[in-house]
């Protein structure tokens, strides 16, 4: 397993104040891992701008062909 990105006690407040629900640790593994690959397409978008900066126009861009 990687490393949590997300702040787990902030995931679960937002989803408990949202909805009343509790929030398990595979929902938090799971979201990390989105978090993770989200960040690794933005890298690539910006790589191939010719950039060393991560931009919020890199979030919006379609996904990079593999």
């Amino acid at each position: 397993m990687s490393d949590i990105l997300v702040v787990t006690s902030k995931v679960k407040k937002f989803i408990r104040d949202k909805s009343g629900f509790n929030t398990s640790a595979e929902l938090i593994e799971g979201l990390s891992q989105k978090v993770e690959q989200i960040c690794l397409s933005a890298i690539e978008r910006a790589k191939a701008d010719g950039r060393k900066t991560v931009k919020g126009r890199d979030l919006e861009a379609s996904p990079p062909s593999e």
